[in-house]
């Protein structure tokens, strides 16, 4: 088997071979095997000491200097397919579904030719373009919504493992999806850059749980109550039966070009490797402070989306549901906010992962937990404090915005003592 790829990465309008990645430790150790990374001489020579969308991670900026490590590089988790994408691509490599670390390898050179951000493992996409049909073929809305059995067939002879498994990692079924300029939507990795028209993830519901039915329901209407309480978003999402349509914000048409912006989770920021692992709020808000354009905003953001997390009870808050986004001018900072849904509803009981190192059981006390962003992000403490107080007053009405959208009592009236507990730390911040 071969223990080498080249990673690829969309900068300048064109795909460019930006690095060569070898394993020197054994295939069967996955992700935990040593390796070595080291710059195309000619990628350095244009993009040197860059750390935006020209380098495969904000850790690892352009340079003639290689990158060896004890493990896999810390970016490269955020390619390798994980939940109901690992187990299609399993599947379709005929490997053990239960395979674990000795399959990561295969899956990373099969499953990340075509993933979220602007990065590609060249070797993936040669796979993937090897096993694609010769048909073009185009759906419209109400058949992907339906599930039609026309589009269920088509997705099995032509790849949903290659347009769900990579980047958009998660045990729900999900797909990358891209309208063209004819209205129909076509898998993404099959679809020339001169046809889109717009990018979307699209995730489905998962069999007949009715709470988990309601977290899918409920993920478009809670995106506008993090809207209205000041948080980042991008574009509105779109429930169409039991598909949630979810435009991406790693891609962007700019003069009829498609843009591609570099995206690298919290996981990756803070250099962690692995799945378990978990990487405190001090330690993100610690590395915003580092790279982030504008550190100040970014923590202040932050802070606003932990809050937004314990009042909603979104509580899958783990470090690859967080991300930045790196863009070619050169910006640096959070990506728009995703995965933000009622998680307290999921039947195997979702657990908060990330929390800050103190005065956190759970339900943070606000003003330690500015004090510790600041800290860590060597930011002043009071406009940072300031900026998090007015969150209050768009929290004051969240509950008659939230039925304004039709949400119904049975999810607002157990937020309601956290939400009181929480207006009432940031009014006296």
């Amino acid at each position: 088997m071969k223990t080498s790829c080249t990673l690829q990465l969309h900068i300048d309008g064109t795909w460019r071979d930006a690095a060569a990645l070898s394993l020197t430790g054994p295939v069967e150790q996955g992700m935990a095997a040593s390796s070595f990374l080291a710059y195309e001489a000619a990628h350095v020579v244009d993009y040197q000491d860059r750390r935006d969308a020209a380098a495969v991670s904000v850790n690892v900026p352009v340079s003639f200097d290689a990158l060896q490590e004890s493990r896999w590089p810390a970016f490269l988790i955020d390619l390798l397919p994980q939940g109901y994408g690992r187990g299609e691509l399993l599947r379709q490599l005929g490997l053990d579904e239960r395979a674990e670390a000795s399959a990561d390898w295969p899956l990373l050179c099969a499953g990340a030719g075509n993933p979220i951000g602007n990065m590609r493992v060249l070797e993936a996409w040669q796979w993937a373009q090897q096993r694609s049909g010769p048909l073009l073929r185009g759906f419209g809305i109400d058949e992907i919504a339906a599930r039609s059995e026309d589009f269920s067939e088509y997705l099995a002879q032509h790849g949903l493992f290659l347009a769900g498994s990579s980047g958009v990692q998660g045990e729900w079924p999900k797909i990358l999806l891209t309208r063209a300029r004819d209205g129909l939507f076509y898998l993404d990795h099959a679809l020339p850059d001169e046809l889109a028209e717009r990018h979307y993830i699209v995730k489905f519901g998962r069999g007949p749980d009715p709470d988990l039915a309601n977290i899918l329901r409920l993920e478009a209407p809670y995106m506008q109550l993090a809207a209205s309480l000041g948080l980042k978003v991008h574009e509105a999402l779109e429930l169409h039966g039991k598909a949630l349509f979810i435009p991406r914000f790693d891609r962007e048409l700019r003069h009829g070009r498609v843009v591609r912006h570099a995206q690298e989770s919290i996981a990756s920021l803070c250099g962690v490797t692995g799945f378990a692992a978990t990487p405190s709020h001090n330690a993100a808000c610690a590395r915003l402070g580092q790279v982030a354009t504008d550190p100040m905003g970014e923590v202040i953001e932050y802070l606003k989306r932990d809050i937004a997390n314990i009042v909603l009870r979104n509580r899958d808050n783990h470090a690859r549901n967080t991300a930045i986004r790196r863009d070619a001018q050169g910006q640096i900072g959070l990506t728009p906010l995703f995965d933000f849904a009622p998680m307290w509803l999921h039947p195997d009981g979702i657990a908060r992962r990330m929390r800050w190192e103190h005065d956190d059981g759970g339900s943070p006390q606000w003003a330690s937990a500015i004090a510790q962003a600041c800290d860590a992000a060597r930011l002043e403490a009071a406009p940072v404090r300031a900026a998090v107080r007015e969150m209050a007053q768009p929290l004051a009405g969240l509950l008659e915005r939230a039925r304004d959208l039709r949400i119904d009592a049975q999810f607002l009236d157990p937020l309601t003592t956290t939400l009181a507990q929480v207006r009432t730390q940031l009014e006296a911040l």
